[in-house]
């Protein structure tokens, strides 16, 4: 199972989405009460996850990108 994306800009903005929805769904929760909580599914679907499958999969999107620019450099060489 893969976490990240192949572009790390999409990963940076759904990190951004679902920590941005998740700090609203329990920060709301003390002025709203239960409709803030909605927003968890939306950060766990953002997040693929957790906070820290998110961190792993971005990770896997900066690793994937090197690899594929060094892939291109090899390609160049021959």
């Amino acid at each position: 199972m893969t976490f990240g994306n192949k572009s790390i800009l999409v990963h940076l903005l759904r990190g951004i989405l679902g920590l941005g929805s998740l700090l609203i769904a329990l920060k709301g929760y003390d002025l709203v009460g239960w409709p803030a909580l909605l927003l968890l599914p939306v950060a766990l679907w953002m997040l693929k996850g957790c906070p820290v499958c998110w961190s792993i999969g971005l990770v896997e999107s900066v690793a994937f990108k090197f690899l594929q620019s060094t892939e291109q450099i090899e390609e160049r060489q021959f």
